[in-house]
C-alpha cells in the first residue's frame, strides 16, 4: 500500500484543480456548488489518502472522489435551469418582471477561475463549459450525467466509470445510451460552436457595450440576429426575436435614472460583460453567444459575486 508520505497529494491536487472545478461545474451547473465540491474533494482525499493503493493514477482517484461528491450532493436537489427551460418565451415586452428565488437557477463560470499553466488545456476546459452544454446536461439524471461526462469529456473506459459509480459495465453502457438519447431529443443548437474568432468577438463586444451604455437600440439591432434571445435570472425573463427584445430594451433604457457601465470579460469560454449600476457597484454578469459574426443571445445573471470572481472590482472608481 502506498504510504501517505509518498503521495504528493497537495501538489497533484493543485495541478488538476482547474480540471476538477470544470468537472464539478458540468455536474452541478453552479460555480459556487462546484467550488464547494472541489473543496470537499480535497478534504475527502486527505482523509482517505492512507488507503490509496496506487491501482490508478492519483489524478484519476481525485476525479473519482469529485464525481461521487457531486453525485451525493445532487441526489436530493432539483436540476438547475435557465428561463428558456421553463416554457415558451414571453411575447409582451411590457411583461411584469418579478424575482423567483424558489427556482434553482443555472450559474455561469467566469473564465478567470480557470488559470491552468497549459494554454491548450485551458482552451479545452473552457470549451467544455459552454453555457448551452451546461444547460442541456441538467436535463440528465445525475448518474447519466456523470457517466456521460466521464466518457465524453475525460475519455474514461466503461470499466473505469463502472468502478467510480459502483455499477456494472453493462449498467454503464445503459446509462450512456439513455443519456445520449435524451440529449438527442433536445435542441442543442450552438452546443458545438466553431472555434471563436477573438478579434471578431471583441469588436462585436465593443460595439454592443457602446450601444448599451448609450441606450441606443438601433446600434444594438445592428449586432444581433433576428432570432436573438434575451434571458435573465433571478428575474425569469425570456424573450426571443428582435420584435420583442428590442422594445423590451427600449423600455429599460427609458426607465428613470437608468445608467450602466459594462466591462468586457469572459465566462463559460464565451464573451461576457460585467454590469455596474448608476452608483458604480457591481450588479451582474452577462454571458453572450456569438454565431456567424453576430450575437445570438445574451443571458444576465444578477449576482455581484460573479463579477468579483471574474477578477473585476466590486465597485468602480468615480
Amino acid at each position: 500500500m502506498t504510504s501517505v508520505a509518498s503521495v504528493p497529494l497537495h501538489d497533484e491536487f493543485e495541478l488538476v484543480r482547474d480540471g476538477l472545478l470544470a468537472h464539478c461545474y458540468r455536474m452541478t451547473g453552479s460555480y459556487q456548488d462546484a467550488e464547494d465540491a472541489v473543496q470537499e474533494t480535497y478534504l475527502r482525499a486527505v482523509r482517505g489518502v492512507a488507503g490509496f493503493e496506487g491501482r490508478s493514477s492519483l489524478r484519476t482517484w481525485l476525479y473519482r472522489i469529485a464525481t461521487n461528491t457531486c453525485v451525493t450532493a445532487l441526489s436530493h436537489r432539483s436540476r438547475r435551469v435557465l428561463p428558456a427551460g421553463l416554457g415558451t418565451p414571453a411575447t409582451d415586452p411590457g411583461v411584469r418582471v418579478y424575482s423567483d428565488e424558489s427556482i434553482a437557477w443555472l450559474e455561469p463560470l467566469p473564465d478567470a477561475v480557470l488559470h491552468h499553466d497549459e494554454p491548450g488545456e485551458t482552451v479545452v476546459l473552457r470549451e467544455s463549459v459552454r453555457l448551452a452544454l451546461i444547460a442541456a446536461l441538467q436535463y440528465l439524471p445525475v448518474r447519466q450525467r456523470a457517466a456521460l461526462l466521464l466518457r465524453e469529456v475525460l475519455s474514461w473506459s466503461a470499466a473505469e466509470i463502472a468502478e467510480t459509480l459502483d455499477v456494472s459495465v453493462p449498467a454503464v453502457k445503459s446509462l450512456l445510451q439513455r443519456a445520449r438519447r435524451r440529449l438527442d431529443e433536445l435542441d442543442l443548437t450552438g452546443l458545438r460552436p466553431e472555434p471563436p474568432d477573438l478579434e471578431i468577438e471583441r469588436a462585436l463586444l465593443d460595439r454592443y457595450v457602446t450601444a448599451f451604455e448609450a441606450g441606443d437600440s438601433a446600434a444594438i439591432r445592428a449586432v444581433i440576429h433576428d432570432d436573438f434571445s434575451l434571458e435573465a435570472v433571478p428575474h425569469p425573463v425570456w424573450f426571443k426575436g428582435v420584435h420583442v427584445c428590442i422594445p423590451f430594451l427600449e423600455r429599460v433604457f427609458a426607465s428613470p435614472g437608468w445608467k450602466v457601465r459594462l466591462l468586457p470579460t469572459r465566462a463559460n469560454g464565451q464573451p461576457a460583460l460585467a454590469g455596474y449600476d448608476s452608483a458604480l457597484r457591481a450588479e451582474c454578469l452577462w454571458v453572450l453567444t456569438v454565431v456567424d459574426g453576430r450575437f445570438a443571445g445574451a443571458t444576465k445573471f444578477e449576482n455581484p459575486a460573479l463579477v468579483t470572481a471574474a477578477g473585476l472590482p466590486a465597485r468602480l472608481p468615480a
